[in-house]
């Protein structure tokens, strides 16, 4: 890579991490899985950096993207994952939220990865539904359906427990 594109390229990395952090976490649900998900769509992106048109945060996030939908569909996806049994009912008000936020996260890593694509990206990262229709590679008819049977599911799953709103 030329220095003048290093440089570019690392002030990018530095800037941006913490968001696209976020996201891969999100996708991920795994601390360590997002940070393995992030170097490894940075890495993809680096190789890419000069070729890159527009904005290369949103390449980037198309890349954590296909990147986390491959690993769901691999066999060896969730072999390895260690999952804790949720706390014991928390006696006072200031943790209910943990427990809503436990339930809802357990619901979530049951959708099918396109429909939690489509929920992190809506709803997480705020993109319009025509910005989702573009990273996915599909219209936004099958945002919205996607989206509306996710959360319809979601509802389902967590019941009267969590306040989900749409």
């Amino acid at each position: 890579m030329h220095p003048d594109d290093q440089r570019v390229f690392t002030d990018f990395v530095a800037t941006r991490s913490n968001s696209l952090i976020r996201l891969a976490y999100v996708l991920t649900g795994d601390q360590h899985a997002a940070e393995d998900l992030l170097q490894s769509a940075l890495a993809k992106t680096a190789d890419r950096w000069k070729g890159i048109r527009g904005d290369p945060e949103s390449y980037v996030r198309r890349v954590m993207y296909h990147e986390q939908v491959g690993r769901w569909r691999s066999p060896r996806w969730g072999r390895e994952r260690v999952m804790e049994a949720p706390p014991e009912a928390a006696e006072s008000d200031r943790t209910a939220g943990v427990d809503e936020r436990i339930t809802l996260e357990q619901a979530l890593r049951r959708l099918p990865a396109r429909k939690r694509a489509v929920l992190v990206l809506r709803y997480f990262e705020d993109l319009p539904e025509s910005e989702v229709a573009r990273i996915m590679g599909c219209s936004i008819g099958t945002v919205r359906s996607q989206t509306h049977r996710a959360i319809k599911h979601l509802r389902e799953v967590v019941g009267e427990h969590v306040k989900l709103e749409a």
